[in-house]
């Protein structure tokens, strides 16, 4: 189904990576720069974010339908692993992640899915690792990172086989991020702009559930 293919590409990216405030890319110039010192950046930007909220837009292209879809929602995250997602109508669904358990709901039907991802996908262990410096690159993905004056930008490409072929992330040093563009492998394309992010509100339990 659509919805459930939309939400297990988004959760896959936010597992790998963590999805905040999104807007434009400069147009200067990109720097190479090593990849650690990208991820670094990344995880010290994090480092003081203990939860957040934000409006989403997404914009999704379906290579086999040759057409964007253009979905608003809103997303809510809470260390170390809780991940909240709500699609608005058109495309009405919800998406509640737990370190690397989906649970989803969506369609005229609301109807109900579970989805437990690879033990090494899940938010737990990504941000275990974003725990201390970053020392060495990640097993099992390329990375690529560049600096446009003061834009950092990760492009993560993995090894396997899996949904995801390109993940790139662009990001202030505040841990602000302004672009995530996920490439699957059978060609389609979404990019997300996040907006009003409220950080450290104290998110409790009951604002990640599947239910309205």
């Amino acid at each position: 189904m659509k919805s459930e293919k939309l939400f297990f590409s988004m959760s896959l990216c936010l597992c790998v990576s963590i999805a905040f405030v999104l807007g434009s890319l400069s147009s200067a110039q990109a720097r190479p720069i090593p990849p650690l010192e990208g991820l670094e950046a990344l995880r010290k930007g994090f480092a003081g974010i203990s939860d957040f909220s934000a409006e989403i837009t997404q914009e999704k292209r379906l290579s086999l339908m040759k057409r964007t879809m253009t979905m608003k929602g809103t997303v809510r995250f809470r260390k170390p692993d809780q991940f909240f997602l709500a699609i608005n109508p058109p495309y009405a669904s919800r998406m509640v992640l737990k370190d690397a358990t989906i649970e989803m709901a969506g369609g005229p039907e609301g109807k109900r899915n579970r989805m437990v991802l690879p033990p090494e996908q899940g938010l737990g262990r990504w941000f275990s690792k974003l725990a201390s410096p970053v020392t060495q690159l990640p097993e099992g993905v390329a990375i690529q990172a560049d600096l446009t004056n003061s834009l950092y930008t990760l492009t993560i490409t993995p090894q396997g086989q899996g949904q995801v072929r390109e993940l790139a992330i662009a990001f202030l040093a505040d841990g602000t991020i302004r672009r995530l563009t996920i490439l699957e492998r059978n060609g389609d394309k979404a990019s997300m702009i996040f907006k009003k992010l409220r950080r450290n509100t104290g998110l409790t339990d009951s604002d990640f559930r599947l239910e309205p």
